[in-house]
């Protein structure tokens, strides 16, 4: 049976990924609500909160702390996010281990720095502004109707350069097929809403590739 040390131990050897982020402390239930969110509206996470970026354990520095974290799921995540936490002690240090599983309610917004609403992902280490295709193919998911999708001269446009090329922008796409931004966005949102193609995100903007390529 692994030790609840080493559980902890072993989270922190993984360092920050999609799944994963260190907190030195929570002192703004707001910032701290776009890493919930971002966390719901991907494949869901763990916050260890007492633990520095590079690792370091620092402990919990208050009891406030979790009720920022429950402050930033409740009232500053909309709708609000889903939690469970438990307090783990390492060398007389408390850590708090807080886990979101990813929603089938998403997506989730968080305010911004401006305290604008935004909807977020998890990109690698990353809380991310989602683009308003990934929104679009989020809603089609919703619906129980399949999707329909009648394979023009501009789908083929787009698969054909996808088949000779990594990845392709939005403006690229809408350019080389000569459309408009919604009928551009239309087949976006369909082809990856069939597993055609996917949507990658980064921190520079966003792209679009074959499924599996």
């Amino acid at each position: 049976m692994i030790s609840p040390d080493q559980h902890i131990i072993d989270l922190i050897n993984e360092g920050e990924h999609q799944q994963l982020d260190f907190k030195f402390e929570i002192s703004d239930s707001k910032k701290i609500a776009r890493t919930l969110a971002a966390f719901s509206n991907t494949d869901g996470g763990t916050l260890l909160i007492g633990v520095k970026d590079n690792g370091a354990i620092a402990g919990v520095r208050s009891e406030e702390e979790f009720y920022m974290i429950e402050a930033a799921a409740q009232l500053y995540c909309k709708p609000s996010v889903e939690f469970t936490s438990k307090e783990w002690h390492i060398n007389g240090k408390a850590i708090l281990e807080v886990m979101i599983p990813k929603s089938d309610k998403k997506p989730h917004s968080a305010p911004d720095k401006t305290g604008k609403y935004m909807v977020y992902v998890r990109v690698e280490d990353q809380n991310l502004l989602a683009n308003s295709i990934l929104l679009k193919v989020w809603k089609q998911e919703k619906q129980s109707k399949g999707v329909y999708i009648k394979f023009t001269t501009k789908e083929k446009i787009l698969l054909e350069y996808l088949e000779n090329n990594p990845q392709i922008t939005f403006s690229q796409f809408k350019k080389l097929a000569r459309i408009s931004h919604r009928a551009a966005e239309n087949i976006l949102v369909k082809l990856i809403s069939i597993d055609v193609i996917e949507i990658v995100i980064e921190e520079s903007g966003s792209f679009y590739r074959l499924k599996n390529n």
